[in-house]
């Protein structure tokens, strides 16, 4: 893997290895050579070896002597590599066979459903192009993204930004669960099917990318783990975090293709952001309900919209090794399979969530003390509405007080009662 690159614009030698890549004096050099080839002239960077008229195995390869700068994986670290650009990229037969095939579903569905929905639509006066473009009967537009090949979290970013900002919702398709779109905007992944399954109708399952949002009190009766003291005991506090379908209590129906295609055109189902908690990711986008996203944003007390610049996480520092420059040509180690394996990103595992404190305790007649959110949270976890609150007679706790099946006294003090 090349470490330098020569920027025929400039007329220089850039060294990779460097943080200032060897030009201290030019601080934009690093976002100029990064920037997306579509966005620039395809022949900027050249291979050091063509440059200077030695051997450059590029051409014979079916590769070009011209170059792009990717971040590369190897033991741990994230160096800058330049790569020789294909002289044609073209997607494998199969990956494209799937492509197509996806993209008329999401269409065909659409129509069964009858939405409007469109295939190829130019984007940000035809810089990109959504695969296909579903309108729900408000009016809300969301553009279908599939993509089966790899692509770099910065054009996924670039593309999302300019759909949102052409009032298009993005949702990117993945099938491997190490795509690097995910989580990095709105997302679904589904099964590696192929191409006939999914012309033919076979069931399609949202495998990540979906979730749904559970609320509980962690007591001793509760069937989940705290999430405060990493499983150990119970807390006592209230309890928020998302969990895709398999992982509910119970466990949920799976979600299909055909179902988020409706939902989310209707705006049944919407995206929704949720930052890293200190787990070293930037955060989780996901699919959710719309009723879901509601109640997250009452608990939480906020809004948090999608990110509208790129949010860094740990795995994409840079790693500067700070070397002299190879100028050999590494035309035959362009493979991506000259780095490490990519990292699974569809981690089924929560969020991490959200806790709120243990409810304090009640004098009768002072609700003041209670906040909206707290009384948001408490119903939401004892599956009541508001209104059905109140205070246990004993430990004066807030409880499901009022309404059907309510009672004087909380679990808990009915336990130590009964033990009397």
């Amino acid at each position: 893997m090349a470490n330098g690159v020569w920027h025929t614009g400039y007329g220089i030698e850039i060294n990779l290895s460097l943080p200032d890549l060897g030009h201290p004096n030019r601080p934009d050099l690093l976002r100029e050579i990064t920037a997306s080839v579509s966005e620039r002239d395809p022949q900027l960077l050249e291979c050091l070896a063509h440059h200077d008229k030695h051997e450059c195995l590029s051409e014979s390869g079916g590769k070009s002597p011209w170059m792009f700068i990717r971040r590369g994986r190897v033991g741990g670290r994230r160096p800058l590599v330049a790569s020789h650009l294909p002289i044609t990229h073209k997607a494998t037969p199969e990956e494209s066979a799937q492509h197509k095939a996806t993209k008329e579903r999401v269409v065909a569905t659409a129509g069964r459903y009858g939405l409007d929905a469109e295939a190829e639509v130019p984007v940000a006066g035809r810089r990109s192009v959504s695969d296909a473009v579903v309108t729900g009967p408000a009016g809300l537009r969301v553009g279908w993204e599939i993509q089966y090949h790899h692509l770099s979290p910065s054009s996924v970013h670039r593309r999302s930004v300019s759909a949102v900002e052409n009032g298009i919702t993005p949702l990117w398709v993945a099938k491997d669960r190490t795509a690097s779109l995910i989580d990095r905007a709105p997302w679904a992944r589904v099964d590696d099917m192929p191409w006939r399954d999914i012309a033919d109708g076979k069931e399609m399952v949202i495998r990540g990318g979906y979730r749904h949002l559970e609320v509980w009190r962690c007591v001793p009766s509760s069937e989940r783990h705290c999430l405060v003291s990493q499983g150990a005991g119970h807390c006592g506090a209230i309890h928020a975090d998302w969990f895709v379908p398999a992982l509910c209590l119970p466990e949920r129906k799976p979600v299909l293709i055909e179902d988020l295609v409706l939902r989310s055109a209707t705006g049944e189902s919407v995206p929704v952001y949720v930052p890293s908690r200190g787990s070293g990711r930037a955060g989780r986008h996901m699919w959710v309900s719309a009723a879901d996203r509601a109640r997250w944003e009452e608990i939480v007390d906020e809004k948090t919209p999608l990110p509208t610049t790129p949010v860094e996480e740990d795995d994409d520092v840079i790693t500067f090794s700070e070397q002299e420059i190879d100028r050999s040509c590494r035309a035959g180690e362009d493979s991506w399979s000259v780095s490490d394996a990519r990292p699974l990103r569809d981690l089924a595992q929560p969020t991490g969530g959200f806790t709120l404190p243990r409810l304090p305790a009640q004098r009768p007649g002072d609700s003041t003390r209670i906040t909206p959110v707290e009384r948001a949270a408490a119903s939401a976890a004892l599956g009541c509405p508001p209104w059905e609150l109140g205070l246990c007679t004993g430990c004066t706790q807030m409880m499901r007080r009022y309404g059907p099946n309510s009672a004087m006294y909380c679990n808990v003090c009915r336990a130590i009662l009964n033990g009397r």
